[in-house]
């Protein structure tokens, strides 16, 4: 598992795709921080500017997530993949975990926009810590989804695609409830939504149901992956 984590990692730094998703989170990022925070001059669109970074996700995590296993395909290294002494479940971990940890080093890079804000305008810390780790976990369940599609297809752009118009689905639930009045049908589209499940740590709450559903989300994508390949090993 660690050799397929390390050839994962390395592989992102040998082509353009760790670059490139770097780059743009970053600038995205930016543009975002300074729209909603310093220009503004006020600490309440704190909370837009982290939601609007979760809206950034559905179009940023396709970009890590697209060559996680079509890469193989493509190279014809996937036979020797499912061939190798190493259970289905660690190689999907492996490559899952190498995405995470890009993402993981693009939000640290984030991060350093927050001690800007500290001295521009002292927002409660506990709001920007829970905002943090409601998007690291977004990404997980995000990243997740994306490793899924990217097992399904040996095109990338079909993988990315894919990724990105459930991630829409998932992000946007919530905003079809103004026009449902249907109650029960209000009440499963916030039980999936990845942006219901962001408000209460944007408040500065720990929310451990929404802390196990995002944890649920990528537990089941990364399941369904495995999954995948175990139907190709048999063939």
């Amino acid at each position: 598992m660690g050799a397929i984590y390390k050839r994962e990692m390395r592989s992102y730094f040998i082509t353009p795709i760790g670059y490139v998703f770097l780059a743009l989170f970053l600038s995205v990022n930016g543009v975002l921080f300074s729209v909603n925070t310093l220009r503004q001059g006020t600490n309440s669109s704190v909370g837009g500017y982290f939601g609007q970074m979760i809206f950034a996700l559905v179009l940023l995590v396709p970009i890590l997530t697209m060559k996680v296993f079509t890469e193989e395909k493509k190279m014809r290294t996937e036979q020797l993949l499912l061939a190798a002494p190493v259970p289905l479940i660690k190689i999907v971990l492996a490559k899952y975990l190498a995405a995470y940890t890009m993402f993981l080093i693009a939000l640290g890079g984030a991060m350093l926009n927050l001690l800007i804000l500290y001295f521009y305008g002292n927002p409660p810390p506990m709001i920007l810590l829970g905002s943090m780790i409601s998007l690291a976990l977004v990404g997980a369940a995000a990243i997740a989804i994306g490793v899924f599609f990217s097992s399904l297809t040996e095109n990338q752009f079909i993988a990315a695609i894919s990724t990105m118009a459930t991630l829409l689905v998932f992000v946007a639930l919530s905003l079809f409830n103004s026009l449902i009045h249907a109650q029960f049908l209000r009440a499963i589209f916030n039980w999936f939504s990845l942006m219901t499940r962001f408000n209460s740590f944007a408040f500065g709450i720990f929310d451990l149901p929404a802390l196990i559903y995002y944890i649920s989300v990528a537990a089941v994508f990364l399941f369904l992956s495995v999954r995948v390949y175990e139907k190709k090993r048999w063939l």
